[in-house]
């Protein structure tokens, strides 16, 4: 009793006080500020100095780097550069091919694994296994699977009675090849975040239609795709990026040809920079693929706003 009744001793506030007042005001960012730090590093200082790379003309002289102004030396070598215009073009094919047939195979293909009762789990493990495999080996599985002597697919073609096709050897046939080959290594990560999606549905909307008589075709059109629509342009949004990146599997099979048949803005700036090392050119190409992926981003965004006002 005597220790509640008596009144506790007032303490002056310590020096460092309005430090831990701060700390507690502004904790949560705080937390975030080492991350801030770390991004701003590795994203604003590289994207600095690729502009400043950008409008020179780098070279190698006694283990120094020289730089000299050539920005309007650069900017008319891009003007002139049509290997750069068919790189974008093969780029947007590619982006837009793939994406779309991986959207559409994806959905079937998640909509398909939601009806399964029985062996859902061992159907989704089964389908994730192309993401497993290291883009390396999908190149060389692939480039013999393409073989027109020896490959497995121009076997089932001479089986049918068809002749032989060189399918990463013809420019009318390279880019479609490389387009299959991303269909079948990206589709089952769409299937699994459209399948997340559908599971994630709500059970009594879907049951309420059945009850109604709706077919499974209404609820699929004026349920199911509504409701999915924002899992569908997150899925679509990452693959659009993820495609526009696409290096590996292109250097592995064609290294960009036969020709410019298959030459993407990725490879060609790899090839501008490290291989004719014209470090600046392929500084002010980096620059220019990064603006054309974002303007690609603008543009569907403001078309998917479109669109869900409409919808």
């Amino acid at each position: 009793m005597s220790d509640l009744a008596t009144p506790r001793k007032q303490t002056k506030p310590g020096i460092l006080e309005p430090v831990w007042d701060f700390v507690d005001r502004h904790f949560r960012l705080l937390t975030v500020l080492p991350a801030v730090f770390l991004f701003l590093a590795l994203t604003v200082f590289p994207l600095y100095e690729l502009f400043v790379m950008a409008g020179s003309r780098i070279s190698f002289e006694n283990a120094e780097m020289i730089r000299v102004s050539a920005l309007q030396d650069n900017l008319d070598k891009l003007m002139s550069d049509w290997i750069f215009r068919k790189a974008i073009i093969n780029t947007l094919i590619f982006v837009f091919a793939s994406t779309m047939i991986e959207m559409f195979l994806g959905f079937a293909l998640a909509l398909a694994v939601s009806q399964i009762v029985r062996g859902r789990g061992l159907v989704r493990t089964a389908m994730l296994l192309p993401i497993l495999i290291p883009p390396v080996a999908i190149g060389n599985i692939w480039r013999l699977m393409y073989n027109p002597e020896f490959g497995i697919i121009n076997a089932l073609l001479q089986g049918i009675g068809l002749p032989p096709i060189d399918f990463l050897g013809s420019s009318d046939t390279a880019l479609l090849a490389v387009v299959l080959v991303d269909v079948w290594h990206w589709t089952p990560l769409v299937f699994l975040i459209l399948l997340s999606g559908l599971e994630a549905l709500p059970e009594e909307v879907m049951e309420a239609a059945s009850i109604d008589g709706a077919s499974y075709r209404q609820k699929l059109f004026r349920i199911i795709i509504p409701l999915m629509w924002p899992t569908i342009i997150v899925a679509f949004i990452f693959r659009s990026i993820v495609a526009f990146k696409v290096f590996d599997q292109i250097f592995l099979l064609t290294s960009g040809g036969p020709g410019t048949a298959t030459e993407v803005m990725s490879m060609y700036v790899y090839k501008v920079y490290f291989q004719q090392s014209q470090l600046g050119y392929g500084a002010l190409l980096a620059l220019l693929t990064i603006a054309i992926v974002c303007a690609y981003l603008a543009v569907y965004a403001y078309a998917q706003r479109r669109l869900s006002k409409g919808w």
